[in-house]
């Protein structure tokens, strides 16, 4: 389930060559620790041996893809490169280096797997909000919300296999935080992603349109990790839910907006501004009311390390903090919540913003994502939002507090459920 995959198979069977397939693992990225080192790499294995399956070499690769991958290309006479896409800064500087690095006469093609509507060909700018997106993406769903052809056993195998892969050897390369455990509710790889999709249809999806902004009930998929990490498609998503929508048209809509519409929107987001985990990345109206309250007296002020600890005054925001810490997810509905509390507790939406980054993509299973950052900026600083009445601190950004959330939800089942041992 995966275009760029596809598309390179597409090319060799053309060609009548070899396919390889090559994952280059970084020593660290961002602030990723060992619980997503792992989920990664078992993921990995299991493409690993699926590839082996299917007659196609699969590399792992250890290093920056610039300083590896040429030298790959090179050795093995590999006629064309096919890489897929992510709107970030950094993987987009990766394909820019290993660009400068290949032989001329390599093409290189980039294909968009992550989106179902490609992110340029969804829109050719910055989109203001989902209402302004919406139309578009929906117009393109027919062309491109298609089924997957197969991958097929490739007929051409390589003239020499490739190397076993030194599992082990790929964690003692990490130069990254081993404090963050692995979770326990969620297992890598596509089996688990797409037992999880299944049980998502079965149980949940009734109930996701009227339930899915309580944190108590379980109505969500809970497939982010397994959809950032590429090991379920989005798109596989998309096509088994919409099986459905005779039953659970409202749930069904639901879902195709938030999978889509809004994943989508956060994508463009990442892709046309460059400053998107910055305050600079707020629209001028924002930035300037934030500005204006800047100077307004916080009721509380917390470290980097009280916030870690969950340690506020506030325990609907410690519990939201201690499930992301132990589960390393947090609800939908609590994020937003969680973020907000973060600029009215912190000397300033810049330091507020980079707070709440840092915890998401530290501790989050699918942090590091557009999704995080446009989450995370539009809690703090208003984008896709049109202005709310003004107050203190937070100027017309929108606010939260919590008996606003005890209005929603049944907060002290919750508190319950993560209090601090």
């Amino acid at each position: 389930d995966n275009w760029a995959f596809l598309y390179a198979q597409r090319l060799a069977l053309k060609q009548e060559l070899p396919l390889h397939v090559c994952f280059c693992l970084v020593p660290k990225f961002l602030e990723a620790t060992i619980r997503h080192y792992r989920f990664m790499l078992r993921g990995l294995q299991e493409v690993a041996q699926e590839c082996a399956e299917l007659n196609i070499s699969f590399h792992l690769l250890l290093g920056y893809a610039k300083d590896v991958l040429p030298t790959f290309v090179a050795e093995h006479g590999v006629g064309g490169l096919v890489t897929d896409f992510s709107p970030l800064r950094l993987p987009r500087q990766w394909v820019e280096d290993v660009r400068e690095r290949l032989p001329e006469d390599v093409p290189f093609a980039q294909v968009d797997a992550h989106n179902i509507v490609p992110c340029w060909v969804a829109s050719p700018k910055q989109e203001y909000s989902a209402r302004t997106i919406r139309g578009k993406i929906h117009a393109q769903l027919p062309e491109f919300l298609t089924e997957f052809p197969p991958v097929v056993r490739h007929p051409y195998p390589p003239s020499c296999p490739a190397e076993p892969i030194a599992w082990e050897a790929c964690y003692s390369s990490l130069q990254v935080d081993h404090t963050v455990k692995e979770v326990e509710w969620a297992s890598p790889g596509t089996a688990a992603g797409m037992a999880v999709l299944k049980s998502f249809i079965a149980e949940r999806l009734k109930s996701f349109s009227t339930h899915r902004n309580d944190p108590n009930k379980a109505a969500l998929s809970n497939l982010s990790p397994w959809l950032h990490f590429g090991q379920v498609s989005t798109q596989r998503a998309i096509l088994e839910v919409q099986k459905h929508r005779r039953n659970y048209k409202d749930s069904v809509d639901a879902f195709v907006e938030e999978a889509v519409v809004r994943r989508e929107l956060a994508e463009n987001f990442c892709y046309y501004n460059e400053n998107y985990d910055s305050v600079q990345g707020a629209y001028d109206w924002a930035q300037t009311t934030l500005k204006l309250h800047a100077k307004d007296k916080r009721p509380y002020l917390y470290s980097l390390q009280e916030l870690e600890q969950g340690a506020t005054h506030d325990p609907l925001w410690n519990a939201a903090q201690l499930q992301m810490v132990w589960e390393g997810k947090m609800h939908g509905f609590l994020r937003m919540y969680w973020a907000k509390k973060i600029l009215e507790w912190t000397r300033s939406p810049e330091e507020a913003l980079q707070f709440a980054i840092y915890l998401n993509d530290r501790y989050e299973l699918d942090g590091r994502d557009p999704n995080g950052y446009v989450g995370c900026l539009w809690s703090i600083c208003g984008i896709h939002d049109q202005g709310w009445a003004e107050r203190p601190i937070f100027g017309k950004i929108r606010y939260m507090n919590y008996a606003g959330c005890k209005r929603k939800f049944d907060v002290d089942q919750f508190e319950r459920r993560y209090a601090p041992t």
